[in-house]
């Protein structure tokens, strides 16, 4: 009997531990989502009171081509298209160079250089930011003048670059991760048809990845859509809207992305209830909006091509 109530209570003790552990990884997650929703409430509370303003409306807002608070012109596109400038060019920049150096790591590198090189990537992504900025307006800009570009003190190019160098660690590390994941199975399948490492490398393991690969490439993006500090510093905070027409020129010079749109508005000299204070709400909003459906995206994508290995 006392064998008995033994196993009794050690099997009551443990469903009380596993009970436990399940409320507390439930509280965890529901913090979680508590945390998105307010702020996605509070977002959406304060862009209510910001299209409450006379001189403010939702149709301005969408469809007006120029953002001058002080002026009460308080049209989004101009920051969404220096958005938009700066993560496409720093795309160009880091996709290429974070993929060549996630199949390196995976298909060409040693272990004893793997575990020397991808820490040392890794290491970018813990710089801080400011840093980053610094760089691109003290060495890169004064640079890229020095081989003939005709750039302003504050650029998008520089901007863009030094975003683009920015996100390579993700790119990178979360590409190998994907590529790492394909079976050796499929590797030996291809060599044994006599196919190259190269071969190997962008045909079968890239495709097997790809799934992997496009996230990563969704995830960097929305890290350089919110980046701040760099195109402050670098980037500048004189409103533009991208000329079709000349696109270098856009790139030459001054922009405001919405980051820097929202840090303006709440290191400014305008009032707690002023339209220009309660713009960055608005802003927030529409950045959020964006993220939000590129990861959808990149979860619909890496879904459909998700490939699953016994």
């Amino acid at each position: 009997m006392n064998g008995e109530s033994a196993l009794t209570r050690g099997a009551t003790d443990r469903d009380v531990k596993e009970r436990l552990v399940g409320v507390l990884l439930f509280a965890c997650a529901a913090l979680t989502i508590f945390v998105t929703a307010s702020i996605l409430f509070t977002l959406a509370y304060d862009t209510v009171t910001f299209f409450g303003f006379d001189e403010t409306s939702v149709v301005g807002f969408l469809t007006e081509l120029e953002w001058e608070p002080r002026n009460g012109f308080y049209g989004v596109w101009p920051l969404v298209s220096s958005t938009l400038i700066v993560t496409v060019v720093s795309a160009l920049v880091a996709i290429p160079i974070g993929t060549a150096a996630a199949v390196y790591l995976s298909e060409y590198a040693s272990p004893k250089m793997r575990s020397v090189i991808k820490p040392a990537l890794e290491i970018l992504a813990g710089i801080p930011t400011v840093v980053y900025g610094y760089l691109a307006l003290v060495y890169l800009t004064p640079w890229l003048r020095s081989i003939g570009l005709p750039l302003g003190s504050f650029n998008l190019l520089s901007a863009s670059i030094m975003v683009g160098i920015l996100i390579v660690p993700m790119v990178s590390s979360l590409s190998e991760d994907a590529m790492s994941a394909v079976p050796d199975s499929l590797r030996q399948a291809g060599y044994g048809l006599g196919a190259t490492k190269y071969e190997v490398s962008t045909r079968i393991v890239i495709p097997a990845a790809v799934s992997g690969v496009f996230s990563s490439y969704i995830l960097a993006l929305s890290r350089a859509i919110g980046e701040t500090m760099i195109v402050v510093m670098a980037g500048g905070l004189q409103t533009n809207l991208f000329d079709p027409l000349d696109p270098f020129g856009s790139l030459a010079g001054s922009g405001r992305t919405m980051t820097a749109a929202m840090v303006n508005a709440v290191t400014s000299d305008a009032t707690g209830g002023s339209p220009e204070y309660y713009s960055m709400f608005a802003i927030g909003l529409s950045l959020f909006a964006i993220t939000f459906l590129m990861n959808l995206a990149s979860n619909r994508i890496a879904a459909r091509y998700r490939e699953v290995y016994q």
